[in-house]
């Protein structure tokens, strides 16, 4: 564990007007050159919000961003967890200090392990050996929303500790993004009231893309690398034409089943997938 003090904060977060006075960190601070994405959400996530909360951050593999989230039970832990299986850099920022005996929750301690062993890090401006309490995870908040470009809500209640966080991230002049959910949902309220004071409606991994700004460096870096694709044949390039939005394989197949056998389309992924082009994570297939 090392300190970081104000001069070699991310720049994000020296911009905050209550900035903390310094740091602990374990782990990598990933490059200030990337786009930094807070996502945050209900710590009772339901199963809409599990799912499309691992499919938002699966549809970003490859790209330069990275997942801040604060290792809480429900959206935080989620959202660690499909950075991690996305091969996403990811900050955690817990609320509690970040010696072993008080880290919390305890339950994500191997997920903290997980988040150093994979390059990320874990900050705290927190004495090491501070135990969580009411107080100090809204006081944490502020850095998650400071260190981002933007916020991703997923879920949230009427008076949470997401919406705190969604208010600062305002606060600070970063960009809102909401997940729309059902209106029969509890966990709905924060983000509809969010999409309607003007926050960014997010439903596939493209809006999110778009709102970092990051949609035509991609076109860009897909036009550079042509290359990549030379020695593919019509029917491989037709399926990574497909593949440009993640899908679900039974999506794919049905969507290709006029053209080709399911044989052919089989034996065809398998090839791309050999030739490192494609990889199948989270029940998705994507482009490497």
């Amino acid at each position: 564990m090392r300190i970081i003090n104000f001069e070699d904060f991310p720049k994000l977060l020296k911009e905050i007007n209550d900035p903390p006075q310094r740091l602990y960190i374990e782990g990598l601070m990933p490059d200030d050159d990337l786009k930094w994405l807070c996502v945050v959400g209900s710590r009772k996530s339901s199963h809409y919000g599990r799912e499309i909360c691992e499919k938002l951050i699966a549809g970003l593999v490859g790209l330069p961003i990275v997942i801040v989230s604060g290792l809480a039970l429900g959206t935080d832990g989620i959202a660690h967890e499909a950075a991690l299986a996305a091969g996403l850099k990811t900050v955690a920022v817990p609320g509690s200090g970040l010696d072993e005996e008080v880290l919390y929750p305890r339950s994500h301690f191997q997920l903290a392990r997980k988040i150093l062993e994979s390059g990320g890090a874990l900050l705290s401006e927190f004495e090491p050996n501070t135990i969580a309490t009411p107080y100090t995870f809204p006081k944490r908040n502020r850095i998650m929303a400071g260190l981002c470009h933007a916020t991703l809500i997923v879920e949230a209640v009427d008076r949470s500790g997401t919406l705190i966080t969604a208010r600062l991230a305002s606060d600070y002049n970063r960009d809102i993004l909401a997940v729309p959910g059902s209106v029969f949902s509890e966990s709905s309220y924060g983000p509809h009231m969010l999409i309607k004071k003007g926050a960014t409606p997010i439903t596939c991994p493209a809006d999110i893309i778009e709102a970092l700004g990051l949609k035509t460096e991609e076109k860009q870096t897909d036009k550079n690398s042509k290359e990549k694709y030379m020695d593919c044949g019509e029917d491989e390039l037709q399926i990574i034409k497909m593949l440009y939005s993640p899908m679900p394989k039974e999506e794919l197949i049905e969507n290709l089943s006029h053209v080709f056998s399911i044989s052919q389309i089989n034996i065809t992924l398998s090839i791309l997938e050999i030739k490192g082009l494609i990889k199948e994570t989270l029940g998705e297939i994507h482009l490497t």
